[in-house]
């Protein structure tokens, strides 16, 4: 298989085995795709905290500059740790709020996936605050990866895409198209129906999706359930799936509730979840 074109990965690390997940990963995917991987590290300080081109910190006397030059002086020694483990990858330190900081950084930088791992939350967290990935993946407009436990042995067989395809636009599946070719990856096409409606239909507007998209090869699936989220668990419990991939309009929280975000925090699974057009 060709390695094919260059695909920037940032991992977001605060040295947490979620994120130890994340890279190992990645790092298992590399071993096929032309992956270039860089560790970032952001240190959670006010916006008036900054880092001068000779490394000196300034503050306005909010925070004291010996606590944040200790604690910068920890993460540092940590990335150097990540840097002999691992030679090839890259490492950087920003200050900046964790999830601005992370989406910034990827944008300027121009990455193809910001991979993420995620301890997942509930009832109150997730309503009224929601986890830094749901967060990431709401506001970024970079491809996000979220996964929730050791992925560093998967082949990545079978693709699993959810979408409403009555919304039939042209989107932003550039990297899921990449990971098709370099693995010969099947695309599996899922639609769940919440209320009767004509199966036919819906598979017109799948092919008429794949053909504005660049879709060749794929199967059609659709189920009924009581939700999004239902039906997915559903299927992906009859299916073995490798990675689902869908999108989100980035209105979750606390008025609009989103099923991608939710399952970032629920579903066993690798997800690749892209922002809708």
């Amino acid at each position: 298989m060709e390695k094919g074109d260059k695909i920037k990965v940032l991992i977001p690390t605060d040295f947490s085995i979620e994120a130890e997940y994340a890279f190992k990963m990645v790092e298992n995917l590399s071993s096929t795709a032309n992956m270039e991987i860089t560790f970032l590290h952001i240190l959670n300080v006010p916006d008036t905290v900054t880092l001068g081109i000779d490394n000196t910190i300034s503050t306005c006397g909010e925070i004291d500059v010996h606590f944040v030059e200790v604690q910068r002086n920890m993460a540092v020694e940590k990335l150097e740790e990540l840097k002999k483990k691992h030679p090839a990858v890259k490492t950087d330190l920003i200050f900046g709020h964790t999830t601005t900081g992370i989406i910034k950084y990827a944008e300027e930088n121009k990455y193809d996936l910001i991979a993420l791992g995620t301890k997942g939350t509930s009832g109150f967290a997730e309503r009224f605050i929601g986890s830094n990935a749901q967060l990431i993946a709401r506001k970024s407009d970079i491809p996000v990866l979220t996964l929730m436990c050791d992925r560093s042995e998967l082949e990545l067989k079978d693709i699993l895409f959810v979408h409403d395809f009555e919304e039939n636009d042209n989107q932003n599946l550039k990297l899921m198209k990449q990971f098709i070719k370099i693995f010969d990856t099947k695309l599996h096409l899922l639609q769940i129906l919440t209320h009767k409606e004509d199966e036919n239909t819906v598979k017109e507007n799948m092919a008429v999706f794949a053909q504005k998209n660049g879709l060749n090869k794929y199967e059609m699936h659709i189920i009924h359930d009581s939700n999004i989220e239902e039906g997915i668990n559903h299927f992906t419990a009859e299916n073995n799936m490798d990675l689902i991939c869908m999108g989100t309009h980035g209105k979750g929280g606390i008025f609009h509730k989103s099923a991608t975000e939710t399952l970032i925090n629920h579903l066993y699974k690798p997800i690749i979840s892209y922002k809708i057009k």
